[in-house]
């Protein structure tokens, strides 16, 4: 069951689950292009291909909203938004460490992905990576000092949320990849995309969704 939250002629709005990656890459794991290709198909009783364009994407273990483009021109305007910083995404995540600020900090780094470790680095050579971040609350898991806190991410590079943040010292709870020591679920990875804002590609309505 896909969890739709919005569907027109022009775009679908849904919930990506934490396990099922955004777009194929060659594992036999469930991906999120394919499946709503699969759901439009049988919906409308479509034949041969179905065109549902990928306009932005989601790591394999954070869940969250996604918007995906049904017509060329929907996912060109949908990415001309991205383009320039016109939608809005905000994440929830738990970081070790007490994060003290209650406004907004902004987070400027270059980043570079090294393919062969599926790892990003900031390095000076990398992608411009932007994203402002508050606490929300502090708390303990095991003892361990943790704080939930929101993010604005202005840019959407590879592993963004996890690199930037355990760069300045508070990487995600469990994340073991960046630095972390400690032991969690990758079930409950503590990443997730709970709102999306853009303007309606056609329409040019603004469209806001939570979860």
């Amino acid at each position: 069951m896909i969890d739709i939250l919005y569907e027109d002629n022009h775009i679908i709005v849904c919930i990506k689950p934490k396990g099922v990656l955004s777009q194929a890459d060659g594992k036999d794991i469930p991906d999120m292009l394919t499946l709503l290709k699969d759901y439009i198909k049988e919906k409308y009783n479509k034949p041969g291909n179905v065109y549902l364009g990928l306009v932005h994407r989601l790591d394999i273990n954070t869940s969250g909203v996604m918007v995906f483009a049904k017509t060329s021109k929907a996912a060109s305007r949908l990415n001309e938004q991205i383009k320039n910083d016109e939608f809005l995404k905000k994440y929830k995540a738990t970081v070790e460490g007490t994060i003290t600020n209650k406004d907004y900090i902004l987070l400027k780094n270059y980043i570079k992905k090294d393919e062969k470790e599926k790892k990003s680095y900031i390095r000076n050579d990398g992608q411009e990576a932007i994203l402002e971040y508050k606490l929300i609350k502090n708390y303990k898991i095991n003892n361990i000092a943790v704080s939930d806190i929101d993010i604005i991410l202005h840019t959407g590079r590879f592993h963004q949320i996890r690199c930037q943040m355990a760069n300045i010292g508070y990487p995600l709870y469990g994340d073991k990849k960046y630095g972390s020591k400690n032991d969690i679920d990758i079930n409950h990875f503590p990443l997730m995309a709970y709102h999306l804002e853009f303007y309606h590609p056609v329409t040019k309505e603004k469209l806001t969704f939570e979860v």
